[in-house]
């Protein structure tokens, strides 16, 4: 069917719909979990393209992740709105400052650093501090939210007070290694990406000549996931509109889970005062769970400020969510592996459940139990599909050839490119290395069959490239072990969240009444990430630990008890 302007809104329900025609003013989508946001943000923007309301290179569509921007430009693509820009805000900000630095400041923009913690290492060496490498992580996530939180320095020592500090240094410490990091980097001729977006901040501030050409090339903004966003990031965003109106935001106050990095909901939820003409939409229709995970969901977060009502799209009520309560953290893992086993001998695909947890150190006892019942799992933020050498080659092979070959179907010229690799259309039986590169270049296969009807060899492999460059990567046959912060965004049939006893979710040094409300917001995103199955779990007692844990005060205010069974307490 050729796509018109009244096929693209017939797909939309009847919020969708609204936030689709508003085109033009301030549009505030207040868009809880899996309501379909992302059809509503891609759906408006080629309405606004296919009408003639925008032109596709005036429109940005700001996010937060590379993923995310990938797949805002595939679908945007697909309905016919390929022109539009979608990037991070670091992506767009970056672009903008190698284009004005050799005009406004004269030469090449400087060299971002790779990661602050090799030049915070030369720093604590000058002050003669000894730091090992956790303290120094945690020392460039606290320059990363002074300076995203927008303070300077002084602002930041007047209040560390408040701050909890890293390692064991005391206030002075902590204070001098910001300034000698901001020197050294100054000396370097080196900025980091905090200041890629001070820098172009500045330079729209100070130079109305760029402050006229960056306002000049874009006019409509739409900013997903506007609850993650810092001062910063929303103090740019004010440069980039100007005196205009036209900006879209698009968020979910219960999906707060950055505070952390200096991200304010209250940017989202008072976005209606600002503009007191702003077309305010609520999807609160929830197209991905079953009635009973969007029960649970709403009762965690009954009364939370600015929290939506979600309500199941699907007329089955689906499984009761349960909770297992285990002796140890081997016996919960041991009983989330036996369950994942029997929901993949029952029919479900292995990348279409996932097990989530709070800290990175409960993946070990879980990579254990599943690799002894021979499941193939994948640590999500473990090496990128992308960057895997086989992966790496193939896509290098595919695109050689993709020059050449015009002509032949897609399935065959990509296919017999990868059985020179090693694919084959049957997996092979034994575990190891060979099954692992099999499942990649299968992923890639897999990219192959998803192609719309029609393209090409030379198209597919265009998106291809545009895929590795964004590290938008495909689904792998394996189970996903990921912690509750890095499955934002994404959704299984089956999910387990396991660990849920107070220390964990909570998390031990959550202490303040607004520390606490984040860890739920946390839970509620891992809740949320399920559609048909939901398993939830915690164990008396950790590794080597005496002190018999309880359970997280979260499954107590949710009243759901302890079920019995397999693998369960005593195990």
């Amino acid at each position: 069917m050729a796509l018109t302007p009244e096929t693209l809104l017939a797909g939309l329900d009847d919020q969708q719909r609204i936030a689709a025609e508003a085109l033009v003013g301030p549009v505030c989508m207040l868009a809880g979990a899996g309501t379909g946001k992302t059809r509503a943000i891609t759906h408006r923007i080629a309405y606004g393209v296919m009408t003639g309301a925008y032109a596709p290179n005036r429109v940005m569509a700001l996010t937060f992740t590379s993923r995310a921007a990938a797949e805002l430009r595939g679908r945007l693509r697909q309905l016919g709105a390929g022109g539009v820009a979608a990037r991070t805000f670091h992506a767009a900000a970056l672009s903008q400052l190698n284009y004005f630095w050799p005009h406004v400041v004269g030469g090449q923009a400087p060299r971002i650093l790779d990661g602050k913690g090799r030049l915070l290492g030369h720093a604590a060496e000058q002050l003669k501090l000894r730091l090992d490498t956790a303290t120094l992580r945690d020392l460039a996530a606290e320059v990363e939210w002074r300076k995203t939180t927008g303070l300077s320095i002084e602002d930041y020592a007047a209040g560390i007070a408040r701050r909890s500090l890293p390692g064991r240094l005391d206030a002075d410490q902590v204070v001098a290694m910001h300034e000698r990091y901001e020197r050294l980097k100054d000396e370097r001729k080196q900025i980091d990406f905090e200041d890629v977006l001070l820098a172009m901040a500045g330079m729209i501030e100070s130079e109305p000549s760029v402050a006229l050409q960056v306002r000049e090339q874009y006019r409509f903004f739409v900013v997903d996931e506007y609850q993650d966003v810092s001062p910063l990031q929303h103090d740019l965003l004010a440069l980039w509109v100007g005196p205009r109106r036209d900006l879209c935001v698009v968020g979910d106050a219960s999906q707060t889970i950055y505070s952390f990095a200096g991200a304010r909901s209250d940017y989202l939820l008072d976005f209606p005062k600002r503009w007191e003409d702003a077309t305010v939409v609520r999807l609160e229709q929830n197209y991905r769970s079953t009635a009973a995970i969007v029960t649970t969901a709403n009762q965690l977060m009954r009364g939370r400020t600015g929290a939506l009502t979600l309500r199941a799209h699907s007329a089955e009520p689906g499984v009761d969510p349960s909770v297992h309560e285990y002796a140890s953290d081997l016996a919960e893992a041991r009983g989330v592996a036996q369950q994942i086993l029997e929901l993949i001998e029952s029919g479900t695909r292995p990348e279409n459940i996932a097990v989530l947890y709070r800290v990175n150190v409960q993946a070990a006892a879980l990579e254990t139990a599943l690799g002894d019942l021979s499941i193939s799992y994948q640590i999500r933020g473990s090496k990128r599909f992308f960057d895997l050498t086989e992966v790496k080659q193939a896509v290098m092979q595919l695109r050689a050839a993709s020059v050449s070959i015009v002509g032949e179907p897609l399935f065959k010229s990509a296919s017999d490119v990868l059985r020179s690799l090693g694919w084959s259309q049957t997996a092979p039986e034994a575990a190891g290395a060979v099954r692992d590169r099999w499942e990649s270049l299968n992923a890639l296969m897999g990219l192959v069959d998803q192609a719309p009807p029609g393209t090409t060899f030379r198209q597919f492999t265009d998106e291809l490239m545009e895929r590795q460059a964004g590290q938008h990567e495909p689904t792998v046959s394996a189970v996903t072990l990921a912690t509750l912060h890095s499955a934002k965004g994404l959704e299984w049939d089956a999910v387990f969240v396991v660990g849920l006893s107070e220390g964990l979710v909570p998390i031990s040094y959550a202490g303040t009444f607004e520390q606490i409300d984040e860890e739920r917001r946390l839970l509620y995103v891992g809740i949320t990430r399920a559609r048909r199955r939901l398993a939830l779990s915690w164990s008396a007692s950790g590794h080597q630990q005496r002190a018999p844990r309880e359970r997280s005060r979260f499954l107590t205010e949710l009243g759901m008890r302890n079920a019995r069974a397999a693998g369960a307490r005593g195990a």
